[in-house]
């Protein structure tokens, strides 16, 4: 090909790799397959290896980090990188945004006009990323706010760095310095801490420090190795180019191809400042990156200017910071115990650390192949992650803290309760314990089975349940029914009214929801969703246990596994005998109009029973005035609806109490229907008229 027709095809096939790359890493909605963007970057190399004259610093190929650099030079930036005052709760919030209003009114303005921007605040390493005439010239980390390291050669090799804007953001500035993160996403974080782990190296404490040290690579391959992205968050020095407000700025960002988060806001009152950050605060454990607050940007630029700043904090921002989620402490020890099902779980005592705003002592370690696989040993020190309000996690162990005192663990050849040989079933990680009248297993169990999600019984806790199985009251679940207000007098400092009360619990638990008396029992795989789909599709525990593993597996939702573990469960001669004690002692065991059977069920469309809600589904959220969320998931599911746990497309109605959040954001995004607990309630009644 002539050197002029190769050219014309270079510069054509720089642009097109460019669009798509911005398609697929900037807008996340790729044109074209995986395969036709790389058959036309193959294209592009083979041309520039045939015509090296051709080759540009900016062109799509030069990507994949070149030699490594003996050291990185130091960068001035246009402007200062400034720092962020932080706001520590609600209350400080509300004060800066006070004291911003009063400034901005003594700078001229309208207090009643002034708009403000938030943001999510990044948990990665802040950048400069500096463009003349739109393309990349040099990229800095933010080093000291007034100059920083160039890390050029490592962010070329960033996909979500645009080499060159789009054209969409013509005319370019003369020169632009735009202001980001660099992160890892939290799946990639876990994978590479994986990957360090496998070659015996030492792993990261969090996201932000394996941002860090995979940005600051004096090897860009390195880097380029690493599925590091952005988000840009506004500009800094420029020349050329206007702009009056910070959301007109991010507005253009977006226009010229870079990432700029989609659920920036802007708001006007302090009231609407918290909700936002309460909003994102919520929100924080279902991102697939890390933050760890809220940015507030006064919108208005020229204010900006004459609130000026305190040091290096401006006046016209604040960072709201979150409790961290990470921390590191000391593993002293490994323990073991026994669920409901006989599986062994290992767990860690932690030396005490405040991490997720609570202090915390002990963390899961899910099993052994686990414990193996990352290597953790008593006394190690470790990183602790806890997101919203799950147990805490034990992430990797820090190798390079060991002393060389620290112990590996093994898993006991014993069950820790009964002494019986532990057995591990191949193809399975999980180790059990195989005794039926192991003491720890029905411990756990009748713990399960009076718990809110269950049965719910009122008063009966885990002290109390462990003191009725050591004293011979009770065995299982079912024995709980016949129990005497005489019989628990006197337990745990109990007198003869919270006796009577809790017999009273007891006895209005029979009126449970066949689908929660199914979850009480404890199958193997079968949680309160799953039961609910297979009381939907049976009409109650009647049918469930006559149907064959063929017949649950057809149930919408229920796949082989689940089936199998249902259908051996119904099998079980004391399973038998536990449900046959149940349904005597008077325990709903099916559905209204649901008792007929499975082919009565099949026929009216594997849906359980039918009501006023029937094949609708709904997500709670928030608090209602009168109704628990435990009612009003029995209310809808006894009028043929269905509850779930997270919003989507599929999702009918959203039930919105006081202090919703994430929840409530996303089915406004997405358009569905919103009610109010009187709402549901006139829902619900069309029934009884």
């Amino acid at each position: 090909m002539a050197e002029d027709d190769a050219a014309g095809r270079i510069d054509e096939l720089r642009t097109l790799v460019r669009h798509q790359e911005h398609r697929y890493y900037v807008l996340d909605s790729p044109e074209i397959s995986d395969a036709e963007y790389d058959a036309l970057f193959r294209e592009l190399q083979d041309l520039e290896a045939a015509h090296p004259e051709l080759i540009t610093p900016d062109s799509p190929t030069q990507r994949v980090g070149g030699e490594p650099l003996p050291s990185f030079t130091q960068v001035r930036h246009g402007e200062p990188m400034l720092s962020l005052a932080n706001a520590k709760n609600e209350e400080e919030l509300r004060a800066w945004h006070a004291r911003a209003v009063k400034l901005a009114a003594e700078a001229g303005a309208d207090p009643g006009g002034l708009r403000f921007v938030l943001e999510p605040k990044i948990d990665g390493l802040a950048v400069s990323l500096r463009y003349e005439g739109g393309r990349l010239t040099v990229g800095a980390t933010r080093g000291n706010g007034e100059i920083g390291e160039d890390v050029t050669a490592n962010l070329r090799t960033i996909s979500s760095v645009p080499l060159v804007m789009q054209a969409e953001a013509a005319p370019y500035p003369v020169v632009v310095e735009v202001r980001g993160e660099v992160y890892l996403p939290l799946a990639a974080f876990a994978q590479l801490n994986e990957q360090r782990i496998s070659v015996g190296g030492s792993t990261f404490a969090n996201p932000r420090n394996a941002a860090a040290g995979s940005l600051r690579q004096l090897d860009p391959r390195v880097t380029a190795s690493r599925p590091l992205s952005t988000w840009v968050y506004g500009v800094g020095y420029v020349d050329g180019l206007e702009f009056s407000g910070h959301y007109e700025v991010l507005g253009w960002l977006r226009r010229a191809g870079f990432r700029v988060n989609p659920d920036v806001q802007v708001v006007a009152t302090a009231d609407e400042i918290v909700a936002g950050c309460r909003d994102w605060q919520e929100r924080r454990e279902q991102l697939d990156y890390d933050i760890d607050g809220v940015v507030v940007k006064l919108d208005d630029r020229r204010l900006q200017d004459a609130l000026g700043a305190v040091g290096r904090d401006p006046r016209w921002a604040v960072a709201y910071k979150f409790a961290p989620t990470t921390a590191q402490t000391k593993l002293i020890r490994i323990g073991v115990n026994v669920g409901r099902t006989g599986v062994l779980n290992p767990w860690a005592e932690l030396e005490p650390v405040e991490v997720g705003g609570v202090t915390v002592e002990r963390a899961t370690l899910h099993n052994e192949d686990d414990i193996r696989r990352k290597d953790l040993r008593e006394g190690d020190m470790v990183i602790l992650q806890r997101a919203g309000d799950v147990i805490p996690q034990v992430v990797a162990p820090l190798t390079d803290l060991r002393t060389g005192a620290e112990r590996p663990f093994s898993m006991p050849t014993k069950c820790p309760s009964c002494g019986t040989p532990v057995v591990r079933i191949p193809g399975e990680v999980a180790v059990r314990c195989p005794n039926p009248d192991c003491p720890a297993k029905r411990t756990e169990a009748v713990k399960h089975f009076v718990s809110k999600g269950a049965m719910d019984i009122d008063g009966v806790g885990d002290k109390l349940v462990e003191r009725m199985l050591d004293l011979g009251l009770i065995r299982d679940g079912a024995d709980l029914y016949r129990l005497e207000a005489s019989q628990l007098a006197g337990l745990e400092r109990l007198g003869e009214k919270s006796a009577v009360n809790i017999i009273a619990a007891v006895e209005a638990s029979k009126a449970r929801s066949p689908a929660r008396v199914l979850f009480a029992l404890g199958v193997p795989h079968v949680g309160a969703e799953n039961a609910d789909l297979l009381v939907r599709r049976f009409g109650g525990l009647v049918a469930l246990r006559e149907a064959s593993v063929e017949e649950i597996g057809e149930t919408p939702g229920i796949g082989p596994v689940i089936a199998e573990s249902v259908w051996e469960y119904f099998r079980e001669p004391r399973n038998v005998d536990l449900i046959r004690r149940l349904e005597e002692a008077g325990v709903a065991m099916t559905t209204p109009g649901g008792g007929a059977g499975l082919a009565d069920a099949a026929a009216d469309g594997a849906r359980g029973s039918v009501g006023p809600l029937d094949g609708k589904t709904f997500v709670l959220t928030g608090t209602l005035p009168t109704l628990t969320r435990q009612e009003a998931t029995d209310r809808i599911v006894a009028a043929g609806g269905r509850v779930v746990g997270s919003v989507s497309s599929k999702t009918d109605y959203v039930v919105v109490g006081e202090e919703a959040g994430s929840k409530l954001a996303k089915a406004r995004r997405l358009g569905i229907t919103l009610l109010e607990e009187a709402g549901l309630l006139d829902m619900l009644e069309t029934e009884d008229e």
